[in-house]
């Protein structure tokens, strides 16, 4: 039986999603940004949390961690580099680990860059990638404990997926990312397709993931900062892939 999700908002601009084997009936939370919205969504479906499957250390993905515990005695798998930085973890896990939700099955991806010991979980049987904030869709998350360089390889593993991959990331930034990705790629005809797309889910008051890894080749510029098309935009033709990322991002960040 195929997994089903269930996204929402959490906090300000964060996507809580659960994830459900229909098969057991366990459900993981991918991080816990924030209790309240979690548990409204699982009585909402009338699922059972089973399992908290952990991104990265930062605040607004894991300071729910400690209620929902508390109240459904879930475990919690979080990154290996960075579990003495999470509380309550039962299980660590890190690149080519397996972690089960049930009879689903994912293959654990090391992304680190934004923090030193990111970590993403990869569904392939259902297709289904949980990118916590290395990926955004139209974008990426900042490097801040790790390097450009270190960001751009773990862009890779994540571009490497199946084209129909959809992934789930930790933040609603799509329509500002678009903005930003305008300016480096002004002629890119789906991207502003994808532009008009947005707009009608947000207008509707629909969120903007998942997206799919197909999609993003062909529309998030910080994916395509190996076409020579892309780094000619940024003034930097025949440089190193990863530091016409390095650029894209830096503008990124000042944006």
């Amino acid at each position: 039986m195929p997994a089903q999700t269930s996204l929402f908002l959490c906090l300000k601009d964060n996507f809580g999603v659960l994830l459900h084997d229909p098969q057991s009936g366990a459900t993981a939370a991918i991080d816990a940004p924030e209790a309240a919205p979690i548990e409204a969504a699982l009585q909402k479906t009338g699922w059972k949390l089973t399992d908290i499957l952990v991104t990265h250390h930062h605040a607004d993905h894991t300071q729910g961690i400690g209620s929902l515990k508390d109240h459904h005695h879930c475990r919690v798998v979080a990154p290996r580099d960075e579990a003495k930085r999470i509380a309550h973890v039962d299980e660590t896990a890190g690149e080519g680990d397996t972690v089960r939700v049930g009879s689903l099955e994912a293959r654990v991806i090391d992304t680190p860059g934004h923090t030193a010991g990111h970590i993403s979980y990869f569904f392939p049987a259902d297709k289904l990638a949980f990118v916590g904030d290395t990926l955004f869709s139209i974008g990426c998350g900042r490097v801040i404990e790790g390097t450009p360089e270190m960001m751009w390889q773990s862009l890779l593993k994540l571009r490497g997926l199946p084209d129909d991959t959809q992934f789930f990331c930790g933040h609603e930034y799509t329509d500002a990312n678009i903005r930003f990705a305008k300016t480096i790629e002004p002629d890119n005809k789906v991207l502003a397709a994808r532009a008009d797309e947005v707009k009608r889910l947000l207008a509707a008051g629909k969120a903007t993931i998942p997206a799919t890894i197909g999609a993003e080749k062909a529309e998030n510029p910080f994916l395509r900062s190996d076409l020579p098309e892309v780094a000619r935009s940024v003034g930097l033709a025949g440089s190193p892939a990863w530091k016409v990322f390095a650029e894209i991002r830096e503008r990124k960040n000042r944006f």
